[in-house]
């Protein structure tokens, strides 16, 4: 049999070279290394260890010399062959490496660290290090020469007193004098618990043993059970741990430790799988859909519903025949918000079959969670956008719940969305892929139309529950108070809401007090020194913070800039001052205030929705995340305020942003028994699109937005891609992304004529600085095929020889959230 070698993608390479590297497979490694598993190797000049994942085996064709690996991490494989053509897939389509794109599929908690630990070198003398160390490397030398095995690096550089960044030990090592060891371990290790059985000892004796009464109590129990934890055995015999430790002391049982997992708060194990009713309207979608599933590719589909038209029992409908015909389910929904009402009713219908997948868990949860979906132990996979990694090999199912949602797109490398990964693992496996939304993103209605999606409609809300009158309100128009932010339509409406008991939801996309200070006497607004943003007054800390790089400093009244005390004038309104403003013309109001400020620590989201839930609460005030795919059959009123900002923001997306959010906020009213209201108050009244939302009417917005699209050429008439500058110097950062511009023109002009391209740029975005650097933009108007791609990785990698840019960061991003 010809030699193997292993094809492996390693950490840390530059994107410019990057590949899938060679290496030799040492003959002891052999039926440990598969595609998949992680490996040690040696990489560079200096071959310093890194990890890598082996993408492929292959035969060798040439005697050229190859690096060998060192060490094999993983018993198992990680990676199937479906996740590691994916990784290929994500290299190419988000311009990163092939190691960064498969690490995108692992929980954070299965990562690796790695230890470095050294030791004397015992062939060499004390005499001989006397001589010729200085005194603080003898030290070191005769510590570890009389220790006698490995020690840490960071405990060595400690106790002598050496920071991080010291090289003392390397240059040791280097001359000859220390030897080291690189320990791979894993970041969060498993879980386990001591369990106990019995060994068989005492039928095997023909001498009885003597046992006390409480041993014998232990014995008994384990001949009942077999196998128990040490904990049970105490509780249910009411013995203690010396007890137990006792008699596997004199050999009667066998003590060993059993891997439990660590799950997420509200699971229940039990289920109940109550039937579920369907409205004509419901039934005819989900059999069209279930129909499309059977198919042998059954592509993808579009259930487009208002909001309260139960598009849930659609899910759950055809959720439960995918579970029938033993295949699995990826459930999306869009942010962490949306997770804690969507979790009970699916532990509550699926119990121990659902896996959660969101960042709010702990890293020992993340790990637990994944490995029962890679286990075959849970079926249905539900969570935010890491959700679409779950390894499952036989998937029937793939749902996006709220498909439009800016947060189904990495921000982080690999930049991938959401829809592109389920859409290339549905066609692996021959899953249908099932996006919904009441508001649906402009391109994917927009394949629906065009076939590409089949496209299913619910018109009606579910049962007695009927869309909400909507009102616009002129936010200028005079109250009682001139200074209050809450106009009196609403206000007269949130006092009838009380006096009927029930609740009220306020939309303000705004976290803080005041989102903006300025000087009465020089006009200098109180900004970032490290961003090119306002500061933000919050009255809880007393500070201005930035939102971006979490910079602060604390409340003034006294100008920085021109020194005049008492003239700096705070104004704007976040949802800290409408809370306070609410509790003076409503005294004895029980509000609720749900932002990114209240609900930092863990679990508190949960808990407070579940107290509105259960009416301890008149009145929620929040941003956004209080819009979106929440059920509150109390709430009968839901106000709007301050909208114009998102609406006439630079971005061809704003008008499609405000609409989803207006649409899916006065979605939050009446979804119970009785009819629900919303108030909008708005500068703009009469604005197109603040009118389509006000009559929900999804399919005029989105004539309307067409228009302008294919006016201007944006999505879904082309595709948009950025390639973003980053860099502590402004003239540097610019001129890296004028020469970029001057070379791609030149390299398309000369081979790549055929692709059709606008571009525009280099500009700098809105936000110009950000945590202290200065970025610019090339937006690229296309079409991101293969060959473009192709095109713009070259480039990519060419300007990679600008020495002269060595410290601009340059990335590329196809079809970004912003654009400017």
């Amino acid at each position: 049999m010809a030699e193997q070698i292993a094809k492996i993608a390693v950490e840390n390479t530059a994107y410019s070279f990057d590949d899938a590297f060679d290496y030799a497979i040492p003959e002891a490694l052999k039926r440990k290394v598969q595609p998949g598993v992680r490996v040690l190797v040696p990489f560079g000049n200096g071959n310093k260890k890194r990890q890598g994942i082996v993408f492929a085996l292959r035969e060798r064709k040439k005697e050229i010399r190859l690096k060998s690996i060192f060490s094999v991490l993983d018993e198992e494989p990680l990676l199937n062959n479906e996740m590691l053509r994916l990784a290929v897939f994500l290299k190419e389509r988000t311009f990163c490496t092939l190691f960064d794109a498969a690490r995108a599929m692992f929980p954070s908690g299965i990562g690796l660290r790695f230890v470095l630990s050294y030791l004397a070198n015992p062939e060499v003398s004390e005499e001989k290090a006397k001589a010729e160390l200085s005194e603080d490397e003898y030290k070191i030398f005769q510590f570890l020469n009389e220790k006698g095995v490995y020690q840490k690096k960071d405990t060595l550089l400690k106790k002598f007193g050496f920071s991080e960044e010291a090289t003392i030990l390397e240059d040791m090592q280097e001359k000859g004098f220390l030897v080291h060891n690189l320990d791979a371990q894993r970041k969060i290790t498993d879980a386990t618990i001591k369990m106990a059985k019995l060994t068989g000892l005492l039928s095997e004796r023909e001498v009885p043993i003597k046992l006390t009464k409480k041993q014998k109590d232990v014995v008994s129990f384990l001949e009942n059970y077999v196998t128990a934890s040490v904990k049970e055995i105490c509780y249910y015999t009411g013995v203690t741990p010396a007890v137990v430790t006792t008699l596997y002391k004199r050999g009667v049982i066998e003590l060993f430790q059993n891997e439990v997992y660590r799950r997420p708060k509200q699971v229940v194990l039990s289920s109940s799988r109550e039937e579920i009713i369907l409205t004509e309207e419901q039934q005819n979608a989900y059999e069209g859909i279930s129909a499309q599933q059977q198919k042998e590719h059954p592509g993808g589909a579009l259930l487009f519903g208002v909001t309260g038209s139960g598009k849930t029992q659609v899910f759950l409908k055809l959720i439960d025949d995918t579970l029938k015909n033993n295949k699995s389910v990826i459930m999306m929904v869009p942010e962490i918000s949306l997770t804690p009402q969507m979790l009970s009713i699916f532990y509550e219908r699926y119990g121990n079959e659902v896996a959660v997948f969101h960042s709010a868990l702990s890293m020992g949860e993340r790990v637990d969670e994944w490995k029962r979906v890679k286990r075959g132990e849970a079926k249905i996979a539900l969570g935010t956008r890491s959700a679409v990694f779950a390894p499952f090999e036989n998937l029937g199912l793939i749902i996006m719940d709220e498909e439009q949602e800016h947060t189904y797109k990495s921000e982080m490398t690999p930049r991938y969305h959401a829809r592109e990964v389920a859409t290339f693992r549905a066609g692996k496996q021959n899953a249908l892929l099932l996006l919904a939304s009441a508001t649906p993103s402009v391109e994917s209605y927009t394949k629906a139309l065009n076939g590409r999606y089949t496209l299913y409609t619910l018109k009606n809300r579910y049962g007695n529950a009927v869309l909400p009158e909507v009102i616009t309100v002129h936010e200028d128009m005079p109250s009682k108070d001139a200074s209050r932010q809450i106009g009196d339509t609403l206000l007269e409406a949130l006092k009838e809401n009380l006096e009927a008991k029930n609740q009220s939801v306020l939309l303000l996309n705004r976290r803080g007090y005041n989102t903006f200070a300025s000087c009465g006497q020089c006009g200098k607004v109180m900004t970032c020194p490290n961003c090119s943003i306002s500061l933000t007054y919050h009255q809880r800390n007393n500070r201005l913070m930035c939102h971006y790089c979490g910079y602060s400093e604390p409340f003034t009244k006294n100008c920085r800039e021109c020194g005049a005390e008492n003239s700096v004038v705070y104004s704007g309104i976040g949802t800290q001052r409408l809370e306070d403003e609410l509790s003076e013309v409503l005294p004895n109001t029980r509000i609720l205030r749900l932002d990114t400020d209240t609900t930092s620590s863990r679990y508190s989201f949960e808990k407070e929705l579940k107290k509105f839930t259960d009416y301890e609460y008149d009145i929620m005030v929040g941003t956004q995340m209080v819009a979106k795919g929440l059920d509150f059959p109390r709430v009968t009123l839901v106000g709007v305020l301050s909208v114009d900002q998102m609406l006439y923001n630079d971005d061809y997306k704003s008008a499609e942003r405000t609409f989803d959010l207006l649409t899916q906020v006065i979605g939050r009213a009446g979804r119970g028994d009785q009819k629900g209201k919303a108030i909008i108050q708005t500068a703009f009244p009469d604005n197109e699109v603040i009118r389509l939302a006000q009559q929900q009417d999804f399919p005029a917005f989105y004539d309307l937005d067409m228009q302008i699209r294919k006016g201007m050429v944006y999505p879904p008439y082309c595709d948009l891609c950025t390639v973003g500058f980053l860099g502590t110097d402004e003239l540097m950062t610019r001129s890296a992304a004028k020469c970029f511009l001057e070379e791609l023109k030149k390299e398309h002009k000369a081979h790549y004529a055929d692709l059709s391209l606008i571009v525009l740029g280099p500009i700098a975005p809105r936000m110009a600085k950000v945590s202290g650097k200065y970025r610019y933009r090339i937006i690229l108007k296309c079409k991101s095929t293969r060959s473009f791609c192709a095109f713009l990785s070259e480039r990519l990698k060419a300007f990679t020889k600008h020495n002269e840019f060595k410290k601009i960061t340059v990335t590329a991003e196809i079809n970004p959230e912003n654009i400017y």
